[in-house]
């Protein structure tokens, strides 16, 4: 019986054992295991667009079938915090899409994958440049806005304005007459809301902490606290945001406002008279006769499992057909050179605002303002010039004075 017994024991120290090998070393089953090599795709904000991601990346997977996309979507206010924290990490996505700002920052840092720039060579090409660092590229364009002005017929009417304005300056002039023949504000230029300041400065060509005590920079600060203690533009425009903006332009309150052509369904569907009242036109333009743009990229970390796999999905999001699709469900632009000359964006119908809208934003790609770039302290940066700005429309300190001290303080921030 003792021997019975530790005969059962061998037998089954046996099975465990084999069953062990089996478990760790079992040979690959093809019908439980998908040998495709995944990249990991992280997008900003597109969880409303399912049906879209979802049909392309079948469409994608179908062409690659060695390659499997897994698609995770971030919330916009999430996206540089989970990015930075995934590349200080050895497990980063293949491919993020994230705004140049913070792109920049991470080319600087050598944190991500270098492009080959002739893989570019059907983008925008201005933008294209836009998204380089010394020269090399570093990003894939996603899409592209470029903000319109919207502006009240009939505010213009009562004034006797039959030109609309076409640079700011212009615009500037127009102020006191709107005010005296119809009590309406001209604009509101939300100066202190992220980097609106900012992008006015570059269109004059005021970049940097030498030039932001230039005599144009000192007047054109100096142009704003005009209309600011005139009341030809609402107090609110140092403390609110582009959202108020738009409330108050939909209450018939101002004559002008640049928005984004998406901008315009809203105001057809809150404020019907008003939008039966608006029209568009380009962008204001400073000295320099240039449009300003906000794009998205898609870039590829330096530590990325799958980069040739990132990169071929990247360039199938941005395609002619891809984009176009893109473009239609969000009023989004393209950035593919080939999906903007298609008659989507190269026609309009006098009637229809919102095609007029669309063809006036893309026609802007042609002449873009290339944006400020920074070595550090971007925000930083950005928060010193909204403070200054706030300040000289008080009536703190003298223009020039206030000017002189941010310039010392910006050179501080960069260095």
């Amino acid at each position: 019986m003792k021997n019975f017994k530790i005969s059962i024991f061998l037998v089954l120290i046996t099975f465990v054992c084999v069953s062990a090998v089996y478990f760790f070393v079992k040979p690959n089953n093809p019908e439980n295991t998908d040998s495709r090599q995944e990249v990991v795709f992280w997008s900003l904000q597109m969880g409303t667009f399912n049906t879209y991601m979802n049909s392309l990346i079948a469409e994608f997977e179908a062409e690659n079938p060695d390659l499997k996309i897994k698609w995770i979507d971030v919330p916009y206010s999430e996206g540089e915090k989970r990015t930075l924290a995934s590349i200080l990490s050895n497990t980063p996505p293949d491919l993020v899409n994230l705004n140049p700002d913070f792109s920049g920052v991470l080319a600087q840092k050598q944190a991500l994958e270098y492009i080959d720039c002739e893989k570019l060579k059907d983008y925008n090409e201005q933008i294209v440049n836009i998204l380089k660092q010394d020269g090399k590229c570093y990003a894939v364009p996603f899409y592209a806005t470029s903000s319109i002005t919207f502006y009240n017929k009939e505010i213009l009417e009562k004034s006797g304005i039959s030109a609309v304005p076409v640079t700011y300056g212009e615009m500037f002039d127009s102020a006191a007459i709107i005010k005296q023949k119809t009590g309406k504000f001209v604009t509101m230029p939300t100066l202190t809301e992220n980097d609106t300041l900012l992008k006015i400065l570059n269109k004059y060509g005021i970049n940097s902490y030498l030039n932001i005590t230039s005599n144009q920079s000192v007047a054109l600060f100096d142009e704003y606290k005009r209309l600011f203690n005139n009341d030809f533009i609402p107090k609110e425009s140092i403390t609110q945001n582009h959202q108020e903006a738009l409330e108050k332009y939909m209450s018939g309150q101002l004559a002008f406002i640049q928005s984004g052509a998406n901008f315009l369904n809203i105001i057809k569907e809150n404020a019907p008279l008003v939008f039966k009242q608006t029209n568009v036109s380009h962008q204001f333009t400073g000295s320099n006769g240039k449009y300003d743009v906000s794009v998205m990229n898609l870039i590829i970390p330096i530590r990325a499992k799958n980069k040739d796999g990132a990169l071929k999905f990247a360039l199938f999001l941005t395609n002619k057909k891809n984009q176009l699709e893109l473009a239609k469900l969000t009023t989004v632009l393209p950035v593919n050179n080939n999906a903007l000359s298609d008659e989507f964006f190269t026609t309009y119908e006098e009637n229809d605002i919102v095609s007029k809208a669309r063809y006036i934003s893309a026609t802007q790609l042609n002449n873009l303002q290339s944006p400020i770039k920074f070595k550090n302290n971007h925000k930083e940066i950005i928060t010193l010039l909204n403070t200054t700005v706030q300040q000289v429309l008080l009536n703190q300190a003298d223009t020039k004075k206030m000017l002189d001290d941010t310039s010392k303080k910006w050179k501080k921030l960069e260095e």
